[in-house]
């Protein structure tokens, strides 16, 4: 739905944000690439905008008065799966964790730029023309054959165990999204190991010694710090 002109209709983004210059700043810079902005002050105002406006994209500040942002998260999933990029300051880790967990699919922490805001809406809306993934997903030099179960590398067959495959399986399925430690638990374990992060950092660890170049200074597989990890759509 983004546009190129024509007959095509724009993409919609509903922001909601109490700062006015937040509000100026995503309006300017959305529509100089082609979305159609919408705009709600608080929570309230939000979360009726997103049943009129029925957009595309929804972009949520944390601190908003009244009802905060991780409630308009909840509500707003208790109906729609749009997807939710988060606002957020720096070191407020718990919250964006809690937001994440409440069915918000990303975070973007203020100041950002305008390149990254809109490859993470490009990725949301990715995510919203697939009811599956592909059956082969690939980011440079990582290949993963969904069907077959096949993992290649720098041309290489990659041997994983059946926990590092099913690890490696979900964040195909949500590449290019933040996961928190506990949605990865949750996909990979079960809903009774959410709080064994240890065990999660040892098997990224070990997945990313099989699959990354320099597990140091890994290009796949990237941690949010203190959130969880990323897999990188394209290298």
């Amino acid at each position: 739905m983004s546009y190129n002109g024509g007959m095509q209709e724009k993409t919609k983004v509903l922001v909601i944000d109490d700062e006015n210059g937040i509000r100026r700043f995503l309006r300017t810079s959305l529509d100089a690439h082609g979305y159609a902005i919408y705009e709600a002050s608080n929570g309230e105002d939000g979360l009726i905008q997103a049943v009129n406006v029925q957009p595309d994209l929804i972009i949520l500040d944390l601190g908003l008065p009244g009802i905060n942002g991780i409630e308009v998260t909840r509500r707003i999933r208790e109906w729609t799966d749009t997807p939710i990029i988060i606002l957020s300051v720096q070191n407020q880790d718990s919250d964006k964790i809690e937001a994440l967990d409440a069915g918000a699919d990303d975070y973007l922490t203020k100041p950002f730029s305008v390149g990254e805001l809109t490859a993470r809406l490009r990725v949301a809306m990715r995510h919203t023309r697939k009811d599956e993934p592909e059956p082969i997903f690939r980011s440079g030099e990582l290949c993963v054959d969904l069907a077959a179960r096949v993992v290649t590398c720098r041309g290489e067959e990659i041997q994983l165990t059946p926990t590092e495959y099913d690890l490696l399986k979900v964040f195909v399925q949500y590449a290019g999204r933040v996961l928190t430690h506990q949605q990865l638990l949750r996909e990979v374990r079960g809903a009774g190991y959410q709080t064994e992060t240890h065990l999660l950092r040892v098997h990224v660890s070990n997945l990313r010694h099989k699959i990354e170049l320099d597990p140091t200074n890994p290009k796949y597989i990237l941690t949010e710090p203190g959130v969880g990890y990323r897999l990188v759509v394209d290298v």
